[in-house]
């Protein structure tokens, strides 16, 4: 009798179930164990997209490998019902698994195997101001410095902090993001082990850009400053990491400095002859601020002009400067 439903297994498999499922490589024994070729991964919860090899003893016809559905159910050949796999361990499933075999009067006393194949239900992305941004699957613990290094390390534009954001649950059962912020120096240049804090499935690592300053008019090299890491410019360190003055600059500059949501930008005219002789103290720049330096006989820029050196200086990408910490 058994040997009877087990053919009438194998052929009455449907077609939507030989879709979901995937051929293992032939086992040793029968099929009661599966072949050593296929990974054993760490174990964790089941999740949605996750490949599982299932394995019952004696009944080939009900082992393979099956992908979770988004709805995170299985399909097993000649079960009447999806069987729900999300959120279950391997060893959970076994039994679920076991328990539907004997209610559908398919096996008596079924033997199952449950092991994770490829996980793909816990992505975590890093992405902005690294070397190589990636996604990678967590497989076991993921601290922070972990996933940093697999994208390769901040660039040099990095800024102050990282942000790692993950989707929870809210108020009323809603999904909501939560942000944290981890310092970039506090990781990675003290090595503070409560800032390289554990990764999930599903979290994002963004590193952001640092903050820039734009040096237009008479400078010999004109272009972007980065301000990386804790650091603060001026206008005397602008002016010597755009190559130095010009042969005729003014005496006065001009800082453009965006105020409130609206975008425009407030003149800010400062002694710029008096600040590179040290006979006045130096200015500080701020991150998104513009530094206008006109020839002698330059004055500040007209809103028109202002706004065509801006997209200009977008488009062209200008040449990159730093100001390290």
């Amino acid at each position: 009798m058994r040997n009877f439903i087990l053919a009438l297994i194998a052929l009455a498999a449907t077609a939507g179930v030989a879709a979901q499922q995937v051929s293992l490589p032939p086992s040793a024994g029968g099929g009661a164990m599966m072949s050593n070729d296929v990974a054993n991964l760490p174990v964790g919860a089941i999740g949605d997209n996750d490949l599982l090899g299932i394995t019952v003893y004696d009944a080939p016809p009900l082992s393979g490998a099956v992908r979770v559905n988004q709805d995170g159910d299985i399909r097993l050949p000649m079960v009447q019902k999806p069987i729900h796999a999300a959120g279950l361990y391997p060893e959970d499933l076994e039994k679920v698994i076991a328990a539907v075999l004997i209610k559908d009067h398919l096996l008596v006393s079924p033997i199952v195997t449950v092991r994770i194949i490829e996980y793909d239900s816990r992505p975590i992305t890093v992405v902005g101001e690294v070397k190589s941004p990636v996604t990678f699957q967590a497989m076991g613990p993921v601290t922070l410095l972990d996933a940093i290094s697999r994208a390769g390390g901040v660039t040099d534009n990095a800024g102050p902090e990282i942000l790692i954001s993950n989707q929870a649950q809210g108020p009323g059962g809603k999904e909501a993001t939560l942000l944290q912020r981890v310092s970039v120096s506090g990781l990675l240049d003290t090595a503070n082990p409560a800032l390289n804090i554990e990764l999930h499935g599903g979290d994002v690592v963004r590193v952001p850009q640092a903050g820039r300053v734009m040096v237009m008019g008479d400078v010999k090299k004109p272009g972007y400053i980065f301000i990386a890491g804790s650091s603060q410019s001026s206008i005397m360190k602008a002016v010597a990491l755009s190559g130095g003055l010009g042969d005729h600059p003014g005496k006065v500059a001009y800082i453009y400095r965006r105020e409130g949501s609206a975008g425009g930008r407030n003149e800010i005219p400062v002694q710029l002859k008096k600040i590179m002789a040290r006979k006045s103290p130096d200015v500080a720049l701020e991150a998104n601020d513009m530094l206008y330096i006109p020839d002698a006989h330059g004055h500040g820029l007209s809103a028109n002009a202002l706004n065509a050196i801006l997209m200009v200086g977008i488009s062209l990408g200008t040449a990159l400067l730093y100001i390290y910490q």
